[in-house]
C-alpha cells in the first residue's frame, strides 16, 4: 500500500499539463509536421478513396434508371421519387452531421457514414424495388454525412494545404462520377442485371471504408479525449459568414442538380439524338474536372479569389444564354461552357474548409451550407421538370436558372470581400 500515496499525489498533478492539452488539435491544425509520414499518406489515400466514392453512387444510378425501372417494374411514382433521395439525404442526414461528429469525432463519424454508404450501396444490388429505395436512402445519407465532415477532416489533417486537398478530393469526386456513369451500363450488360451492376458499385465504398479505419485508428490513438462540445450550426444563419457560405452553397448546388438531371435530355427535345447528347453530357462533366483545379489555382493566390469565383459564375451565366440562343447542333459549346460554370464546387469548399476558427465551428458551418444548400437545390430538378411540363418547352426554366446565376455573381461578388476572407482566413 506505500505504492498508493504517490499516484494519488500525482493524480492533482495531471490537470495543469492537461489545461494545454486543447491547443494540441490546433498545433496538429497548424500543420502536419508533428505527424507520423505514414499517417499523412494513409490520410492522402483515404482522401481520394472517399473522393471517388461520393458522386459515384449518384451517377451510376442515374444511367440505369430506365433499365431499373424496366425490370423492376416499379411506376412512375418511385420512379420520380428516385432521382430526389440523394439531394434530400444530404440535407436532412447532412443536418445531424454536426451533432455526429460532436458525440464521436470526426473520423468516427466518417468510417460511420462510409459503413453506411457501402452497405446502402450494396442493399441496392438486391433485385427488388424496395431493396433499392432503402439502399438508396441508407447510402445517400451516409454520403451526406460525409459530404459535410470532409471539409473538417481536411482542416483538421492538411490545414496547410486546404487548397491543394480539396482539389485532390473534388477532382477525384469528379472522376469517380465520370468513370462510373460512363462504366456502368456496360457493366450492367457483362452482367446481365442493372441491380447487380448498381450494387457492384458499393465493393469501392467498401475500400473506401477499408483504406479510411488506419487514419481513425490513428486518430483514435493520438487525438486527446474531447468533451464531446459543439456549436449548432443554425444560429450561424443569422451570421453574415454563416448566410452568405450557405447561399452560395445552395445557388451552385441548385444549378448543378438541375443541369445534370435535365441536361441529356433537354438536348434530346431539341432535336439531339440520345447518343449525342449522352456524349454532351460526358463533355459537361469532363470539363469541371480540369476547371475546378483551374479555378482553386487562381483563387489560392493573393486577391485572387473573387476573380476566380466572378470568372465561374460569368461562364455559368454564358453558358445557360448559349443554350438559350444557340442551335442544338453547337451544342458542345454550352456543354463546355456549363462545365467549366459547375467547377465552382471546389471552390466553395475551399471557403468552407477555411472558416470557422476552430474545426468544431467549420464542421457546424458546412452542416448549415450543405444541409440548407441541398434541401433549397431539391427544388432544381423538380422545378425544371414541372416548368417543362406545364410550358411544353425550356425557355422559362432556363431563363429562371439564368436568374440564379446572375444572383450568384452577386453573392460570389460579398463572400469574397476583406470582411470574409479575413473571416475564413488565406491558408
Amino acid at each position: 500500500m506505500p505504492a498508493s500515496p504517490p499516484s494519488a499525489a500525482a493524480a492533482p498533478a495531471a490537470p495543469p499539463r492537461s489545461v494545454p492539452a486543447p491547443p494540441a488539435p490546433a498545433s496538429a491544425l497548424a500543420g502536419n509536421e508533428t505527424k507520423p509520414r505514414s499517417a499523412v499518406v494513409f490520410g492522402v489515400i483515404a482522401l481520394v478513396l472517399i473522393g471517388l466514392n461520393l458522386r459515384a453512387g449518384i451517377t451510376g444510378a442515374s444511367a440505369l434508371l430506365h433499365d431499373l425501372q424496366s425490370v423492376l417494374g416499379y411506376g412512375a411514382f418511385v420512379a420520380a421519387v428516385i432521382p430526389s433521395i440523394p439531394t434530400l439525404c444530404f440535407a436532412l442526414a447532412g443536418a445531424g452531421t454536426s451533432w455526429l461528429t460532436g458525440r464521436l469525432g470526426v473520423e468516427k463519424a466518417i468510417v460511420v457514414a462510409l459503413a453506411m454508404l457501402a452497405g446502402g450501396l450494396l442493399l441496392r444490388g438486391i433485385p427488388a424495388t424496395g431493396m433499392l429505395v432503402a439502399g438508396s436512402v441508407l447510402g445517400m445519407s451516409g454520403l451526406a454525412v460525409c459530404n459535410v465532415a470532409m471539409p473538417s477532416f481536411i482542416r483538421e489533417h492538411f490545414a496547410h494545404r486546404t487548397s491543394l486537398m480539396t482539389a485532390v478530393y473534388t477532382v477525384t469526386m469528379a472522376t469517380g462520377a465520370t468513370v462510373t456513369a460512363a462504366a456502368v451500363v456496360p457493366l450492367a450488360q457483362a452482367l446481365g442485371s442493372p441491380s447487380a451492376a448498381v450494387g457492384a458499385i458499393g465493393i469501392t465504398a467498401v475500400a473506401a471504408l477499408l483504406g479510411f479505419l488506419p487514419v481513425a485508428l490513428h486518430a483514435h490513438r493520438n487525438t486527446p479525449q474531447r468533451s464531446g462540445a459543439r456549436i449548432s450550426p443554425w444560429p450561424l444563419l443569422r451570421a453574415r459568414k454563416g448566410l452568405l457560405l450557405t447561399a452560395i452553397f445552395a445557388l451552385q448546388a441548385l444549378l448543378a442538380y438541375a443541369l445534370l438531371s435535365w441536361f441529356p435530355y433537354m438536348l434530346t427535345t431539341m432535336g439531339l439524338s440520345a447518343s449525342d447528347s449522352g456524349l454532351m453530357f460526358g463533355l459537361m462533366q469532363l470539363v469541371s474536372v480540369p476547371a475546378g483545379m483551374v479555378l482553386i489555382a487562381i483563387g489560392s493566390r493573393p486577391r485572387m479569389l473573387r476573380p476566380a469565383f466572378y470568372l465561374v459564375s460569368v461562364t455559368m451565366v454564358a453558358g445557360l444564354v448559349s443554350l438559350l440562343l444557340l442551335p442544338v447542333g453547337l451544342a458542345a459549346v454550352s456543354a463546355t461552357l456549363l462545365g467549366f460554370g459547375l467547377g465552382i464546387f471546389p471552390l466553395v469548399m475551399v471557403m468552407i474548409s477555411r472558416s470557422g476558427a476552430s474545426t468544431t465551428e467549420t464542421t457546424a458551418l458546412s452542416t448549415l451550407a450543405q444541409s440548407t444548400g441541398y434541401l433549397l437545390a431539391t427544388a432544381g430538378p423538380f422545378g425544371m421538370g414541372l416548368l417543362h411540363s406545364a410550358t411544353g418547352g425550356w425557355t422559362l426554366p432556363l431563363l429562371l436558372l439564368l436568374a440564379l446565376a446572375l444572383a450568384q455573381i452577386v453573392v460570389a461578388h460579398l463572400i469574397t470581400g476583406k470582411a470574409m476572407t479575413k473571416a475564413v482566413g488565406r491558408k
